[in-house]
């Protein structure tokens, strides 16, 4: 009666393995669930990166904005720009077609944040515009 029996070892045996392998499959489902966290996260980390390199730098978006109103397409069009902390609003009351043409597809075209835009019809090919676009 001391001896411990061959089989009970056995089944012993056996439900060790069927547990070791139903833990490693646990395992590897949450391992791949945790990648495939990580590889999401890591998409939106280089998305905000490359938002906040867009965005976040005021000098450059401002000189870039002002090398479009010097152009001399928009030089007649007698567009006044007020430079506040975080907003530049940009006023013109006679801007014929071309020059808003010209100055809409350098606007939406760029990494600028347009919160306020205003664009009224005075003629064929007069217009009058109010933009706000903030940094």
């Amino acid at each position: 009666m001391n001896r411990i029996n061959p089989l009970y070892l056995g089944v012993l045996l056996v439900v060790i393995l069927v547990l070791s392998v139903y833990s490693l499959n646990s395992a590897k489902k949450s391992l791949m669930e945790s990648k495939e966290s990580f590889k999401e996260t890591q998409k939106i980390a280089n998305e905000l990166s490359s938002l906040k390199k867009a965005y976040a730098n005021k000098k450059i978006n401002e000189r870039a904005l002002k090398k479009v109103l010097a152009q001399a397409v928009l030089r007649d069009a007698s567009i006044k720009a007020e430079y506040k902390n975080n907003v530049v609003k940009l006023n013109s009351d006679n801007m014929d077609k071309k020059a808003l043409d010209f100055l809409m597809g350098k606007l939406l075209n760029s990494t600028y944040d347009i919160r306020k835009m205003k664009i009224k019809r005075l003629s064929e090919e007069k217009a009058s515009l109010e933009l706000e676009i903030k940094w």
